[in-house]
């Protein structure tokens, strides 16, 4: 086998590690659009051709940069009460999402799964089926508490502000177009609940969650 390169002398040796990690880096401060191998071998210190060493084109690297995504996700344990751990899941999903925003609609698209996406499913749908959910509900509810993670994340994404302290500037000029009265109700909503102190629409991803979390138990 080809002896992976160096860079010269006083750069340190690549390796798949530092090459996933560099791409991740990449993809948090700006997006997929920027990952290319080109950038990735400036953000490694290295030519192109080296990073082709280890990746053969940005596809693949797509692929391993959701197996890191998933690695990252606490896994369920089976044995364990499958509400709680459910829950302990999908926190530990949106948080992740939330730190790689481009992972959203990244980490369902891939067909060539690797070993810790492939371990994330199989340990998800073990933990149901070990607490009795028949092969239908399984589905349904895998499908369905992703659909609300997944969707949350993208949702809290989307938002034109950064926390609980930004609200109110983004939301003074909205509230200027409404003087005229013709939306009440959505005054009376961001007036009297939204920009009360302590609102943080993070807070709705918990409730959600119970609710659906709920509607699985009566099911089960």
């Amino acid at each position: 086998m080809t002896e992976p390169p160096t860079d010269g002398a006083t750069r340190p040796r690549l390796s798949k590690e530092r090459v996933l990690s560099a791409a991740v880096a990449i993809a948090d401060r700006g997006g997929l659009p920027g990952l290319t191998i080109r950038s990735l071998a400036k953000e490694l210190g290295a030519r192109p051709m080296s990073v082709y060493y280890y990746v053969a084109s940005k596809d693949e690297l797509l692929d391993w940069l959701v197996d890191v995504v998933f690695e990252e996700i606490e896994l369920p344990d089976p044995e364990g009460d499958w509400r709680e751990e459910m829950r302990r899941r999908a926190v530990s999903a949106r948080a992740r999402l939330k730190q790689h925003r481009w992972a959203i609609g990244l980490l369902e698209s891939r067909t060539s799964p690797g070993p810790a996406t492939l371990s994330h499913h199989d340990t998800v749908l073990a933990c149901l089926r070990h607490a009795g959910f028949s092969l239908e509900l399984t589905a349904h509810a895998y499908a369905l508490i992703d659909s609300y993670v997944y969707g949350f994340a993208l949702q809290e994404a989307s938002l034109p502000f950064e926390g609980p302290e930004a609200v109110r500037e983004v939301a003074e000029p909205i509230m200027a177009l409404m003087a005229s009265g013709a939306y009440p109700t959505m005054v009376e909503m961001a007036t009297d609940y939204y920009l009360q102190p302590g609102y943080d629409f993070g807070d709705e991803f918990e409730f959600g969650l119970e609710l659906v979390l709920d509607g699985l138990e009566r099911r089960c």
